[in-house]
């Protein structure tokens, strides 16, 4: 109840004080409306160009990624060097 009371008391004064003070109130804004969208324009840079950075290490992670083997010779190959290999080591350990 207090919050009510206090934020109707705070909204009454600021109307006044806005009536009676527009002139100096509109130089105010008038001045703070550049600086906010300066700000706000280097926000948006800075927030463009990181982004930006992130899509190209994305790139590069995928140009750098090794191709899959679709083809199915290319599977059959490397299986049976694998089973090949298996067999070497195996007749490794028993030597």
């Amino acid at each position: 109840m207090k919050t009510l009371i206090g934020g109707a008391v705070a909204a009454v004064l600021g109307i006044i004080g806005l009536a009676v003070w527009f002139k100096p109130f509109l130089q105010l804004l008038a001045g703070a409306i550049p600086i906010i969208l300066l700000l706000g324009g280097c926000l948006a840079l800075y927030l463009g160009f990181d982004e930006l950075k992130d899509t190209w290490k994305k790139e590069d992670a995928k140009a750098d990624a090794p191709a899959v083997a679709d083809d199915v010779d290319d599977v059959e190959k490397y299986k049976s060097q694998i089973s090949n290999l298996k067999k070497e080591i195996e007749n490794l350990k028993k030597a």
